[in-house]
């Protein structure tokens, strides 16, 4: 379960950002919006948060900090070659900024111990990282790793938490890599917990990874599978009868998110199997099939959303979707959130963590407490903040979304009346 997550010095997130998942002491709505982790000092953990934010105002940039330290986690010892640069950009409109490193670090709770990871890191290289886990109410701190600029070396202090071969793994971390990732791809099994973690438990989709059929299509393979997806979508007021899957080898292509280059690229892969779906509707007046490109993209993106939400409630990971509302009516949109809350269905301490422009949701009964609502705005010197509604007391029975429309809690694009049609 995601607890806290940390930025600093990414695009427009200048200053230190803080997106924290921990619930206020606030019990509206506290045996459903909640989970309970069984440690003092984080109690209960939020299933859910929503963003908000002017276009270009920096929530995207929120996501995508998030999945850029994923990203180096995952691929900076395996994938990233000695003296390769990094597509890192700090926040660039002022001197000072530019030229210092970027920060990240994510607190997260793993079969009940608590680990709290970051590094800093420039184009170059890592200049610090560190790791703290909380066994006990007292954290032990298991490395930390700084660049010290006088020797031009990396000097490493350890814990007794820590055990393995620590000067094999630090012999062999480069400049350019985590000690993290190099330590798991050595077989450090006290660390793989962190690693997987990012590997495996945090799920995230943007305009950089984006959605992809493949769970969805891989359950409707199988009977039940194909059951829960149809249920899905017939609870979404989508009436498809069954879902067919016909299957095909044709020449492979996937696309890669390249850290170094910054940008996306296709490459070429062996065989691989292409799918064709087939949709059958029945209605009192008759039965049809529908190819996929017949149906609607909110239809598609639905479908395509089913498979990994589902699973991701099964599994108990964390989910991060950049503007979940694309192609949704805004009623798909609630009943997705309200998944999440249903402790019956997501059974696994599941969390969603998205970014919107639907304002209705504000409103909508009972769809969020006070501490899951965030606000992203840009200031004067075109700094993003991160703020929590909390943060402004609003009354219990405050309407939020006039508030958030005329301005109150910040997040809403200024329109200059210079916007409109000229006559």
């Amino acid at each position: 379960m995601l607890v806290e997550f940390r930025v600093k010095n990414f695009r427009s997130l200048r200053d230190e950002q803080v997106l924290s998942m921990v619930a206020s002491k606030d019990q509206t709505l506290h045996d459903t919006h909640t989970l309970g982790t069984g440690l003092k000092a984080a109690p209960s953990l939020l299933r859910s948060a929503v963003v908000y934010g002017a276009n270009a105002g920096g929530k995207s940039n929120l996501v995508k900090s998030l999945q850029f330290m994923r990203g180096v986690v995952l691929e900076s010892a395996a994938v990233i070659q000695p003296g390769q640069s990094y597509a890192i950009q700090p926040f660039r409109l002022d001197d000072w900024s530019s030229s210092q490193p970027t920060e990240f670090e994510l607190t997260f709770i793993l079969d009940g111990v608590r680990y709290q990871y970051g590094f800093a890191m420039t184009a170059q290289r890592i200049v610090s990282e560190h790791l703290l886990v909380y066994k006990a109410f007292k954290p032990q701190r298991w490395f930390e790793r700084r660049f010290d600029e006088a020797s031009g070396k990396d000097m490493y202090e350890y814990g007794p938490g820590l055990k393995g071969a620590k000067s094999l793994w630090e012999g062999a971390t480069r400049p350019n890599a985590l000690f993290l990732s190099m330590a798991v791809q050595l077989n450090s099994e006290a660390l793989r917990p962190v690693f997987d973690w990012f590997a495996n438990r945090l799920v995230i989709f943007n305009e950089q990874a984006q959605l992809s059929p493949h769970i969805s299509i891989q359950m409707l393979k199988q009977a039940q599978g194909r059951q829960q997806i149809c249920d899905f979508l017939t609870a979404a007021d989508i009436s498809i009868d069954n879902i067919e899957v016909v299957t095909r080898k044709v020449p492979g292509q996937a696309v890669h998110f390249d850290l170094l280059a910054g940008r996306t690229e296709v490459r070429s892969e062996e065989e691989v199997e292409e799918h064709q779906l087939r949709f059958s509707y029945v209605t009192e007046q008759g039965r049809a099939v529908f190819d996929l490109v017949d149906e609607s993209s909110g239809t598609r993106n639905l479908l395509f959303l089913a498979g990994p939400v589902l699973d991701i409630l099964q599994k108990g990971l964390t989910l991060v979707i950049d503007e979940l509302d694309t192609s949704l009516h805004t009623l798909l949109v609630r009943e997705l959130v309200r998944l999440f809350h249903r402790p019956e269905v997501n059974t696994g301490g599941a969390q969603l963590i998205f970014t919107t422009h639907d304002t209705s949701l504000l409103d909508a009964p009972d769809l969020f407490r006070r501490d899951q609502i965030w606000f992203v705005e840009k200031d004067r010197e075109q700094a993003s903040t991160l703020v929590a509604l909390s943060e402004f007391s609003p009354r219990k029975d405050e309407a939020l979304e006039r508030g958030y429309l005329m301005g109150r809690y910040g997040g809403v694009p200024f329109l200059s009346h210079t916007m409109g049609l000229q006559h």
